[in-house]
């Protein structure tokens, strides 16, 4: 879907104050199902564009579509400006400290005054309680949620290779907007919806807390798990290349059996339920390692495919550019690098996860450069081209 008009919440205006990866996640769910999102950001724009490292992909991942406006919003005229911009918002997003937007003069009690409908999410890092007031990041949230824990060997905790509950945490910040927009076509009143680090990582590990809930048992870190099923791991190949495969039912096992000549193990009666070869797994899986390894990656993938098992190859991030099924799949997006070194330099992204009507959420406005926008987004708000060149030589906006 590259027809703006058409998209799913096209009318919905969302003004965002958000850095790093929480609410420009959140940010961007909405931006790509055609929400005319602006980005508001300091002159030079945010810092999250500058960062290095790990973090230097924030910015492009989670800004598309979205709309600059770089403004000084300690100044009066800024702030006047943004206010304007609120009156007539669907939405607001932010994610900065507690106390922040309030001490900047837009909290929620002084902007649900101006604009009643406006729906207002706090991207924070705890829900209400004991912790509310803490400074939460991806990795806090993931060292006390639990997770880190069952991701590492037992006594290493670790976090997840990707900023998982940073991005769930905004996917569900956008999941409340969007019921909040449902709640406001009935009621005509907005309201106030918060999402947050630490209980995102919660509910993830709810399987885990259920797992001790219903067996007694707590559950293990995920390299010293006790799997529900024998074979479920990653197999070396002839060609010193690695695949993950999984066999989850006694149907998927007849399969394998048959796919590979396995008759001696397809016939033994001590293999033919789950339980029974999770009871024989130091038995069984060398005899499929020894099997597997038989075959190059290419080959054992292309016989698992055929014989339609749950299989694998170990990608790298990278990797995924290439990818057959993303690229002809509509599941990479095109985008420009706006900053640093190799600005101007043209690849792709990942796109929504999502299809509707047979269709996927695509690109239909680049990654903006800081204050791309700021002229045509104060023109909107009813300023004249001569009060827009004030603004700008007072340095109460930046444009490009």
């Amino acid at each position: 879907m590259t027809d703006k008009q058409s998209l799913p919440l096209a009318g919905i205006r969302v003004i965002e104050f958000t850095h790093m990866v929480m609410g420009p996640a959140a940010g961007l769910v909405l931006a790509d199902m055609g929400a005319d999102v602006i980005k508001i950001e300091p002159a030079g724009g945010d810092n999250t564009r500058r960062l290095p490292g790990s973090g230097s992909g924030y910015f492009p991942m989670y800004n598309r579509n979205k709309r600059s406006l770089c403004v000084d919003l300690k100044s009066e005229a800024g702030k006047e400006a943004v206010l304007k911009l609120l009156d007539d918002a669907d939405v607001l997003i932010e994610n900065f400290r507690p106390g922040t937007m309030d001490r900047l003069g837009f909290g929620y009690e002084e902007i649900s005054k101006r604009n009643p409908k406006l729906i207002y999410c706090s991207e924070k890092g705890f829900l209400a309680g004991p912790y509310e007031h803490r400074t939460a990041l991806d990795e806090v949230a993931q060292m006390m949620g639990g997770l880190a824990y069952m991701t590492g060997p037992p006594g290493q905790p670790l976090r997840a290779g990707a900023s998982v509950i940073d991005v769930q945490g905004g996917m569900f910040g956008s999941l409340g907007i969007l019921g909040a927009l449902h709640q406001r076509n009935e009621t005509g009143k907005g309201q106030l919806v918060i999402a947050s680090l630490y209980e995102s990582t919660v509910f993830l590990v709810g399987q885990h807390m259920a797992q001790k809930a219903v067996t007694g048992n707590a559950a293990a870190p995920m390299p010293a798990r006790v799997s529900a099923w024998a074979i479920y791991q990653v197999f070396d190949t002839k060609d010193d290349d690695q695949v993950f495969v999984g066999v989850v039912s006694d149907k998927q096992w007849v399969m394998l059996c048959e796919s590979f000549g396995l008759d001696e193990l397809g016939a033994d009666e001590t293999l033919k339920t789950n339980s029974d070869r999770v009871a024989n797994k130091e038995r069984l899986v060398p005899l499929i390692k020894e099997a597997f390894a038989a075959y190059t990656k290419a080959e054992l993938m292309e016989k698992l495919e055929a014989t339609g098992l749950p299989f694998a190859p170990i990608t790298r991030p990278e990797d995924l550019f290439e990818d057959p099924h993303l690229n002809s799949g509509g599941g990479l997006v095109p985008f420009t690098v706006t900053d640093g070194e190799f600005k101007g330099q043209e690849a792709k992204l990942p796109a929504l996860p999502l299809e509707m009507d047979g269709n996927r959420f695509g690109l239909y406005q680049p990654v903006p450069r800081a204050g791309e926008h700021t002229r045509d987004v104060l023109a909107e708000a009813g300023y004249s081209d001569a009060e827009i060149d004030q603004m700008i030589a007072d340095g109460v906006v930046t444009a490009e």
